[in-house]
């Protein structure tokens, strides 16, 4: 009888946020057996606490420290690492302090507000050697993987389309944004785009606008083209007043390649017509959304590949940049240009000396990026 392989210890995680998508978190975490919940943070302690008392069993404030300072918390539970669900506004301070406290970092989207704190977030992992991944979620859906082998299978792609369509009232914030589809809602598509062509963007023209009926003050409506890094063009159309026939929330996509078609609703398996049969069976299934994105983080601080850390996440984030950028001149924007205006931004506003030394030995900022992929400082 071969011998029992070695235990391994629970990941012991602080949580930055409490309100309704870190209360989704604290479930995912309970549920998995290769995490321990060990501190909440978050400004309002009464609904820290409360949001504890209404998690699954074992999630209580006598079991989980309680605090606003999440370097204070992770230091009083040897926590090795932290899930940041905090607001967009809050994620460049957040994961700095937590990368120079000796954590990692789990993040959601948007890792940060701008460009520009993601390269100085970048830099930052560099100077440190700690790790920031991004809560891509919507990558995390076997159906997702198993459009990405069908694009492999397809061979070269011509073009990838999604349409985005839905009618939510959310109230709050999101409807008194400028850019609410774009900001809030298409990173998730943009992003998946990349994941499924194995590409990222060179350059975007977008138009945005806002239906006479909307109820958002900024453009809810929007259509934009990509040009990928491997010759194909990515089109966004997508609405977030669009009452009637709404599409999944992943969107509905077709991809056209040199070996045939593939479709895709965004919920059941992708549709493929090819030259040759194209056998998706065997793709395993990386969990679903928030389950795959925490599974993935664990996996990937015990030596496994981790997908979407903060030096390749940049482009999604450069992608919403960019289309916004387009929308208001109506000109075509090259995303090294935008990449190229974030690295001076990030320079002026860096306060942290050995970030900005970090920065400045970039020859490139796709260079730097490139480095910290590699894990090389």
């Amino acid at each position: 009888m071969s011998p029992a392989a070695p235990s391994v210890a629970p990941l012991r995680l602080v949580q930055v946020g409490a309100g309704s998508m870190g209360r989704a978190w604290l479930n995912v975490i309970a549920a998995n057996p290769d995490t321990e919940l060990v501190g909440l943070v978050d400004l309002d302690l009464d609904g820290a606490t409360a949001a504890l008392a209404a998690a699954p069993a074992g999630l209580a404030a006598g079991d989980v420290v309680v605090g606003t300072d999440l370097v204070a918390v992770a230091r009083e539970t040897g926590a090795t690492a932290v899930v940041d669900v905090a607001v967009p506004t809050a994620h460049h301070a957040i994961t700095t302090a937590a990368l120079f406290a000796g954590l990692d970092v789990l993040g959601e989207k948007p890792v940060t507000e701008t460009v520009a704190e993601a390269l100085s977030l970048v830099a930052a992992t560099q100077v440190t050697g700690r790790r920031v991944v991004v809560s891509q979620s919507r990558r995390y859906l076997r159906e997702a993987f198993q459009l990405r082998e069908a694009a492999r299978a397809l061979g070269q792609a011509g073009t990838l389309a999604v349409d985005f369509y839905k009618a939510p009232h959310f109230g709050g914030f999101r409807e008194h944004m400028p850019q609410p589809l774009i900001v809030d809602m298409a990173i998730h598509q943009f992003d998946l785009a990349r994941f499924l062509l194995d590409a990222d963007p060179v350059a975007v023209y977008a138009e945005s606008f806002n239906p006479p009926w909307s109820w958002f003050d900024g453009d809810a409506s929007a259509i934009a083209t990509f040009e990928m890094s491997d010759g194909a063009r990515f089109s966004y159309g997508g609405s977030w007043c669009a009452p009637g026939l709404e599409t999944s929330w992943n969107g509905a996509w077709r991809l056209s390649a040199e070996r045939g078609s593939a479709t895709w609703d965004g919920d059941r398996l992708p549709v493929v017509e090819g030259q040759e049969p194209v056998d998706l069976t065997d793709v395993a299934d990386p969990g679903r959304e928030l389950v795959g994105s925490l599974a993935a983080f664990v996996a990937g601080l015990r030596g496994a590949p981790v997908m979407c850390e903060v030096a390749d996440n940049v482009l999604s984030l450069a992608m919403v940049e960019a289309a916004v950028a387009s929308a208001g001149t109506g000109q075509r924007v090259a995303i090294d240009d935008v990449l190229e205006r974030a690295y001076a931004d990030a320079l002026a506003a860096e306060q942290r000396d050995d970030v900005r030394a970090a920065l400045l030995s970039w020859p490139s900022v796709r260079e730097g990026l490139g480095r910290a992929n590699r894990g090389q400082p």
